[in-house]
């Protein structure tokens, strides 16, 4: 079935459309200024729109900042508020399938588990006791859930992961020798949680480990016990949050950040990539480094 260019722009909140839209979309593909395809669909940010000028055909999915001037008549322009975000919407709505749903046969489940409606999970998965699946849930190839973890509805896992793994916990005992500190807590993922490929989170010696509800952690993270992230917090690929750290809501923790245990990382902030964070960081602060340090505020 024939995809133009009508059905996407109904579909979203469009501010203005130039062009024709009667014209068939058959790719996306990058923003390519000799393009002479008619059929590739692309997206311009703010700094790339001078570009646009020597623009030979295709449709673009520009901002209202566009000089409607400097369109060519042989192409077509969707002048929306934030192009990249309308970009990921068409993505999603028109061009990505990424429905899966069943139990593959390798997966070993533990009879006590409970599982949710259209839940999707994947070859050698092991999910171990008493743990809660919610309903639209992905759990990837050779993933590991082990007991007692609670996972929400709309969650993706990515393959490899393991959750609800015994963390780095020691005492010395009277010997002064290391002993591991029994871990007795649990992982709870609220809903629309989504986590990438070899990621590990700790459960908690005591009580949980959180990830609130939509936050989203990258490939190769760690997480430690009892840790919190909160709601709509990014954690990126190959950061390390240490043992009882409490991440607010809306926080970005940048590539290859570590976090010293007991820390608290407050609401909207940043940490920069590679930082080493020894200290608390405050409300609306950025801060990068090692050890890590203040730069400035994000605006309210």
């Amino acid at each position: 079935m024939k995809l133009i260019l009508k059905n996407i722009i109904d579909k979203i909140e469009l501010i203005d459309f130039i062009g024709n839209s009667e014209t068939e979309i058959k790719n996306l593909v990058q923003l390519d200024i000799e393009n002479t395809d008619t059929s590739n669909l692309f997206w311009c940010n703010d700094k790339n729109l001078p570009k646009l000028s020597e623009l030979r055909a295709g449709t673009v999915i520009v901002s209202n900042n566009f000089d409607i001037k400097t369109a060519n008549p042989e192409c077509n322009y969707v002048i929306v508020e934030n192009p990249r975000r309308s970009f990921q919407e068409i993505v999603k709505w028109f061009f990505w399938n990424d429905e899966q749903f069943g139990i593959s046969k390798s997966a070993k489940i533990h009879s006590s588990v409970k599982t949710g409606n259209n839940i999707f999970i994947g070859e050698n998965v092991i999910i171990e006791k008493n743990c809660t699946i919610g309903d639209n849930t992905r759990i990837y190839h050779n993933t590991v859930i082990f007991k007692d973890t609670l996972i929400g509805n709309n969650v993706v896992i990515g393959a490899n992961c393991t959750v609800a793994g015994i963390g780095f916990g020691y005492e010395k005992n009277k010997n002064g020798e290391f002993e591991l500190i029994p871990h007795i807590g649990n992982v709870i993922l609220e809903d629309n949680v989504e986590i990438g490929n070899n990621t590990c989170i700790d459960r908690a010696v005591l009580g949980s480990t959180i990830l609130k509800r939509n936050s989203k952690i990258d490939n190769l993270v760690h997480i430690a016990h009892g840790v919190t992230v909160g709601e709509n917090s990014v954690v990126i690929a190959n950061a390390m949050v240490a043992g009882s750290v409490t991440i607010g809501k809306n926080v970005w923790v940048a590539p290859s950040a570590s976090i010293l245990n007991q820390l608290t990382i407050e609401d909207n902030s940043l940490v920069g990539m590679a930082a080493n964070v020894i200290k608390k960081v405050n409300e609306r602060d950025i801060v990068a480094g090692n050890p890590a340090k203040f730069i400035k505020k994000l605006p309210e």
